[in-house]
């Protein structure tokens, strides 16, 4: 009999071609994989409440596991030394136990991102958040943001020939918030197309330098083509910051 566990994790992207596993290229899922593998001493497959991109941070995941162990979600020894294994930029939070048909991804009711750009110049952010000094409209954006959840198809925000089956998405939040130097965007939605976040943030701040008007917005919307919209902002700024599930998933108590 095996149990299904869900890993609780943080990890700076900087060093990785995203999570998943690809070949000829060193991703998060790869290296956990092969720590949990080792470990725990048990050929292990580890699946992802989704993807991110080259070099996209996450300050929160989740990924789920199976293992003949019954015992793993209270082992406080075995978060020690899987994050001993573990490279610096990675690490697991907590293990706990859910119902065996739980899945990381599917069960997933909802993902946050968050976009960090700093307006003055520090060496220190220099790999986590956007240095963009130009001014730009907060308010207009914000309108702009309102916008966001009267529609379902953003394949204008979408990388292109990507495998899924819709480009359709169910934004329940996006706004922008500015303290001190920091601008910072937050945008919830049942799920998210690739390079979806970089290409809304990259749109919105054509809006904010007054490139591109809200009507322009919204015809980019419905145009449903990349072309239209603007340029994707980098990676390194974007970070998945939360990922909600039902407590129906949950068989045991949190750590």
């Amino acid at each position: 009999m095996k149990f299904r566990y869900f890993i609780q994790l943080c990890y700076k992207g900087t060093n990785y071609h995203g999570w998943q596993i690809q070949p000829n290229a060193i991703t998060v899922q790869e290296i956990l994989t092969n720590a949990f593998s080792i470990i725990l001493k048990e050929n292990l497959e580890i699946t992802g409440a989704g993807r991110t991109d080259t070099g996209v941070h996450a300050s929160f995941f989740i990924a789920h596991f199976d293992s003949v162990k019954s015992d793993i979600q209270n082992d406080t020894k075995l978060l020690f030394k899987i994050n001993g294994f573990l490279p610096k930029d990675i690490a697991i939070q907590k293990i706990f136990q859910v119902n065996n048909d739980a899945h990381a991804r599917f069960d997933a009711i909802n993902r946050t991102y968050q976009y960090f750009i700093h307006q003055e110049k520090d060496p220190f952010l220099i790999e986590s958040s956007y240095f963009l000094q130009q001014i730009l409209d907060l308010d207009l954006m914000n309108k702009a943001c309102e916008l966001l959840p009267l529609f379902t198809d953003f394949t204008s925000f979408s990388k292109l020939h990507t495998d899924v089956k819709t480009n359709n998405c169910k934004i329940t939040h996006a706004f922008w918030t500015l303290e001190e130097h920091e601008l910072r965007f937050t945008i919830t939605a049942d799920r998210f197309l690739r390079n979806m976040v970089r290409a809304i943030v990259g749109t919105l701040i054509d809006i904010g330098k007054k490139k591109i008007t809200l009507k322009d917005f919204i015809q980019i919307i419905e145009s449903k083509n990349r072309s239209d919209a603007g340029v994707s902002v980098p990676a390194h700024g974007l970070y998945l910051q939360n990922i909600s599930y039902s407590d129906s998933i949950f068989k045991k108590s949190v750590l």
